[in-house]
């Protein structure tokens, strides 16, 4: 089976409080749309840059797809590329990875 990657660039600091809570249950932007955006690696650097340039202390988080079921569903939004979005929290069982902001992504060009 293969394991399909999914992608949220968080703040420490929200991170941190979800590893308290014991779920992710998204920023301010992921409550206002409804769901929790996440990104392919393939629009990873498009996304750090239209929505977190000049953010500074920001986590990747690496998500397993295949471990959110039925609540996960790909939509078009930006040049209507479907994009992964959560409906519902985000369970920390399916983290396989937390690391800070790759430098590549980080500089947002």
């Amino acid at each position: 089976m293969v394991m399909t990657t999914i992608y949220k660039i968080c703040p420490a600091s929200l991170w941190r409080e979800a590893e308290r809570d014991g779920a992710f249950r998204g920023s301010d932007a992921d409550r206002r749309d409804g769901f929790i955006h996440f990104s392919t690696a393939e629009q990873l650097a498009e996304t750090a840059k239209k929505h977190f340039a000049g953010q500074n202390d920001l986590l990747l988080v690496h998500v397993d797809a295949a471990q959110l079921g039925g609540a996960l569903k790909w939509e078009p939004s930006r040049g209507r590329a479907l994009f992964p979005h959560l409906y519902g929290e985000l369970a920390l069982s399916a983290v396989t990875h937390v690391e800070p902001l790759p430098t590549q992504l980080a500089k947002f060009n």
